[in-house]
């Protein structure tokens, strides 16, 4: 049973005036004692076992580990030091193995790793502070494993990697040739197809199971789809390519092999695995066939927390976690929480303690608060939209900057009336979600005429670049792709191929530049320069708005110029690519401060001073799609817990009475009326402040012959009856 947490007012105190001289006696306490700074849950999960470590050999003698890192509990600073006790008790970073679910994280943790390691070196512990060679998401550190092991598997070590919209398109070439679509009936189109195919590879069920759960509509083609996903992976393995579920299923299909597995396992001493609620079975099943008596494995996570489940995640990961091993892994609870009040906590504790199945947690805080969070009822969305956009001015008012300020929703549509109200208001804001920087047409052609020089067998990125050349069309394009497949080499017969005369000179001209940009010898980032700077020749005839296509263009140049090599930026952009101003809501955004808002997913992760909760009502949270199973109900709870947890000081969550069901939300008269989501009982309410808003209007005080005249009125309608 956990202690109770000491609870101390604020106090005003003066503002600190900087002291040169304690400033490096401060540091030399904290590179005396690293720890010093983490809670008694967080040195556990930092040290345990570390005292059974063989100097020498950098391996570890201890169970797993499964560290429960209630939201915003300090996981990524417990993470860090842990990798930090490690190697500063002789583990070799090389040997570590610390995989994310972003790049960005992984970036974050190796400097978090780095300047605790740097401390200790200045101290005198070390000459010099080692760096992580092996940090990434499991993408990532998948492609690198799969190029150096290339020669043992069967790989071509220039393999090229599609996004999932070239997957998509793949999948649709071999969906042609197939002949499906051209079927009788209703055959699933080309995003269903590929969404099929990686449930089934990443939750490693068989086809008919993901079929008959997820796509029961499509259980007719199970056959055909069978054909279909066969063919699709001989067309990727005669192209050498790979799409993104491939980098998990290669690396699976490796250590499942008991050499190879056996090999992979003793590389690494120590692997460390956070946000693992995200993972799931194919990579759980990486996770263990490389460590199957779990030593030297750590994993971190919140079970509360997981809500990838459309992505292919399973919470039965963390939960049978400590049962896969032999005695089970050892269990750390990080509940204190250092983000949000302690109401806010108290609350969002009982939404998820009637949870069905979890690890046992009570988050607290040092943080004392008298305001609850608040539960607004209101009569639909259009009042939905006008209360949020009062509040948000009025804590504006108050101080608290609209970046601060966050609006979270469970789907896309749900913000719809409100974006119309923030724009007519004038009020800036960025919505999370919409196109990725590699979605842009225009990136994709560059990316397309990069990626089919290094590699001519892939047919997606060649298809699509050859018709960039003026006076090349799909015809051709096929035509050349054709004799390109067949021939070898592939590259010395370019010049040769049959293009239309009038087309002959651009031909020729595009032809010189993919064998000089995809020759063995060539310089980069000089040859990719080259491909941007004739493709800004051709931006004019293919793009209206050329001006602001060509400045992405250029950004992609210089985030190319950071790469080694075009093999490391093509993988690296592949599997993490960045943001653009394209996927902010509505056009550039130029003020200094803007709103927040986002979809509950993309919110997971972030903390801001106030949020807003729409749509709290059953139907919407938990959505009226995923209530077919108790699993999905669950997830939906988890949904409205991370929803929670995202904020630090205020917390609303906004219950609108009635919906409008036409087509176009928020117009029209059909409507429904909804009841509060069911995760928020009765017997929760005294953890939350009800308000209703519009606040009602006092009604004035009637004389007495109004009321007398009211009474007659009503008498003489009964009478007519009589």
């Amino acid at each position: 049973m956990r202690r109770k947490p000491s609870v101390r007012a604020p106090q005003a105190v003066e503002p600190a005036q900087p002291d040169r001289a304690a400033a490096p006696k401060a540091e030399a306490a904290r590179a005396a004692d690293p720890l010093a700074q983490l809670n008694d849950a967080q040195r556990q999960a930092a040290t345990f076992g570390i005292g059974g470590l063989r100097a020498a050999a950098g391996v570890a003698a201890h169970r797993p580990l499964l560290v429960i890192a209630g939201a915003g509990s300090g996981k990524t600073a417990t993470l860090a030091q842990r990798v930090a006790q490690l190697v500063a008790h002789g583990a070799d970073p090389g040997r570590i193995l610390l995989l994310t679910f972003s790049r960005r994280a992984a970036s974050e943790m190796s400097r978090r790793v780095e300047r605790l390691l740097t401390r200790r070196a200045a101290a005198g512990a070390r000459n010099a502070a080692p760096s992580l060679s092996w940090s990434g998401t499991f993408h990532g550190v998948g492609a690198r494993l799969l190029r150096e092991y290339a020669g043992r598997i069967g790989l071509d070590p220039t393999f090229t990697i599609h996004d999932r919209q070239d997957s998509g398109d793949l999948i649709n070439l071999v969906r042609h040739e197939l002949g499906f679509s051209v079927k009788s009936k209703r055959f699933p189109l080309k995003a269903t197809c590929l969404a099929i195919y990686s449930a089934t590879v990443n939750t490693q069920s068989p086809l008919r199971e993901v079929l008959q759960t997820s796509f029961p509509w499509c259980a007719e083609w199970e056959s055909d789809l069978k054909r279909l996903f066969l063919a699709y992976v001989e067309a990727k393995q005669a192209q050498q390519v790979l799409d993104y579920d491939d980098l998990l299923l290669y690396w699976a299909q490796m250590v499942s092999d008991p050499a190879l597995g056996g090999e992979l396992g003793e590389r690494f001493g120590h692997v460390l695995v956070d946000e693992y609620q995200d993972t799931n079975r194919l990579q759980a099943a990486i996770l263990l066939a490389m460590k199957p008596d779990g030593r030297g494995l750590t994993v971190v996570g919140d079970d509360a927390q997981s809500i990838y489940a459309f992505r292919g995640a399973t919470v039965r990961n963390i939960l049978d976690f400590p049962a896969h091993f032999d005695p089970p892994a050892q269990r750390v609870t990080l509940e204190r929480n250092y983000r949000s009040t302690q109401p806010i906590l108290a609350a969002a504790n009982q939404v998820i303690a009637l949870a069905a199945e979890r690890f046992s947690k009570d988050l607290w805080s040092e943080r004392p608060s008298a305001q609850k969070p608040t539960l607004v009822s209101l009569r639909d969305d259009a009042d939905q939209a006008n209360y949020v956009v009062e509040q948000v001015l009025a804590r504006r008012e108050a101080g608290v900057k609209l970046k601060a300020q966050a609006v979270l929703f469970r789907t896309a549509q749900h913000s719809v009336r409100l974006e119309l109200e923030l724009t007519r208001r004038n009020i800036p804001f960025v919505k999370f979600g919409g196109l990725k920087f590699l979605e842009a047409a225009h990136v994709k052609d560059v990316l397309a005429v990069l990626r089919w020089a290094q590699n001519p067998r892939d047919r997606i990125a060649g298809f699509r670049a050859l018709q960039l050349v003026s006076g090349i069309g799909q015809k051709t394009a096929s035509r050349v792709l054709r004799n390109i497949f067949a021939a070898a080499p592939a590259r010395a017969l370019l010049g040769e191929q049959p293009v239309p005369e009038g087309a002959r000179a651009t031909w020729l001209e595009f032809a010189a530049l993919i064998e000089d940009c995809g020759a063995a010898g060539a310089v980069w980032p000089a040859a990719f320069d080259r491909i941007c700077r004739w493709y800004e020749t051709q931006i004019d005839r293919l793009h209206g708005d050329a001006q602001m296509r060509q400045a992405d263009v250029d950004q992609l140049g210089r985030i190319a110029s950071t790469y080694a090599s075009a093999e490391s930026f093509l993988t690296e952009l592949t599997l993490d690519p960045p943001d653009a101003t394209s996927d902010q809501a509505g056009p550039p955004l130029l003020d200094e401060d803007y709103l927040i808002l986002s979809t509950i997913h993309s919110a997971k992760g972030q903390e801001w001073t106030a949020v807003s909760v729409l749509n709290a009502v059953d139907g919407c949270i938990p959505s009226d799609m995923a209530t077919g199973s108790a699993a999905e109900i669950e997830e939906e709870r988890r949904l409205l817990y991370v929803a929670m947890t995202r904020a630090r000081e205020q917390l609303e969550i906004i219950v609108p009475q009635r919906f409008y069901v036409t087509h176009q939300a928020g117009f029209g008269d059909r409507h429904l009326y909804a009841s509060r989501t069911r995760f928020i009982s009765n017997a929760l309410l005294p953890y939350f402040e009800q308000r209703s808003w519009p606040p009602p209007a006092e009604t004035p005080v009637a004389n007495p012959a109004a009321k007398q005249q009211a009474l007659d009125l009503a008498a003489r309608m009964r009478a007519m009856w009589k």
